[in-house]
């Protein structure tokens, strides 16, 4: 369970940087890490999704950028 739970985190992080703002960035991480956590359930998904958020926000966009965010597009 702890394996699938940081596995979640993992993923979210390197994908939680998509955006141009933090505020993008964030709400796109938090939602990657949510929809990565869900596979191992609710407590997955909170976690991932605090973890997301986190990894979304302490990135700027020189460190990762995938482009504008789908609700802007």
């Amino acid at each position: 369970m702890k394996l699938k739970v940081a596995a979640a985190i993992a993923l979210a992080s390197g994908l939680g940087a998509c955006g141009t703002v933090k505020a993008d960035r964030t709400l796109s991480g938090a939602m990657v890490g949510a929809g990565a956590g869900a596979v191992v359930g609710p407590v997955g998904a909170a976690v991932g999704a605090v973890g997301g958020a986190a990894a979304g926000y302490v990135t700027d966009r020189e460190d990762i950028y995938l482009g504008k965010p789908v609700w802007k597009r």
